[in-house]
Order: C-alpha cells, then sequence, then structure tokens
C-alpha cells in the first residue's frame, strides 16, 4: 500500500497555471489557432514556451477541457513544405469561466497588437 502511493504522485500534475491561462482566453475569444493563442498568451500573461503551449492544449483536449473544433490546411510557399496546418481549439461543451472586465480589456488589446503584427 505505501508503495502505491508513493508512485500516485509521479508525473505532471493536472492542474496548471498555463492550462488555467489558456482556458480563460477560450472562454473569452471562443475558438482560437494555437500559435495565435500563443501569441496574444505572451502580450497577457508573459513569458511561455510554444511547445508548453501545444503540450498544454493536447493535455486540455485529453482531459476533456479543450477540444478541437476546425482543421484547416492552408497552401502556401514554405521552408517545411508547400502547406500549413492549422489547428484551432476551443473550450468542451460545458467550460466556461467568468472573467474580470480588466482581464477582457487585456485580452482584447493583445488581439489588436498580435493582429497588427501580422
Amino acid at each position: 500500500m505505501n508503495e502505491q502511493k508513493r508512485f500516485l504522485n509521479k508525473g505532471r500534475p493536472l492542474k496548471s497555471p498555463i492550462r488555467d491561462n489558456i482556458e480563460l482566453l477560450l472562454s473569452h475569444l471562443g475558438k482560437m489557432e494555437g500559435y495565435l493563442l500563443y501569441k496574444v498568451y505572451l502580450e497577457v500573461f508573459g513569458e511561455v514556451n510554444i511547445r508548453s503551449i501545444y503540450y498544454h492544449l493536447k493535455k486540455g483536449c485529453e482531459i476533456g477541457l479543450f477540444e478541437i473544433k476546425e482543421i484547416k490546411e492552408e497552401k502556401g510557399e514554405h521552408s517545411w513544405g508547400n502547406y500549413s496546418r492549422k489547428v484551432w481549439y476551443g473550450l468542451a461543451k460545458k467550460n466556461s469561466r467568468e472573467i474580470s472586465t480588466e482581464l477582457a480589456k487585456r485580452i482584447d488589446n493583445a488581439l489588436k497588437i498580435v493582429e497588427k503584427q501580422d
């Protein structure tokens, strides 16, 4: 029994501040493409690695917090090939969180800044 308890706490915890912040962004913006979500996250919450964003999006889908809303393949001339695959994420049906008006304004301003850059 003691051996089992020792191994229960192995691995990453289910609770994550990054995933919580992604949930706040998606609850305000609806669905969003992964890379755009990363750029808005940087503006609103600060430094984060893009791989962490994609890890938490994938993990959130596995635990039922997020879901893939749409997948688009866009043609173009890229260094990796002639198309890019964009995955749009959103909250799962029953998940939504209330956010403060101050945070909503910060998210909207960050989205404007990011869209201007592109």
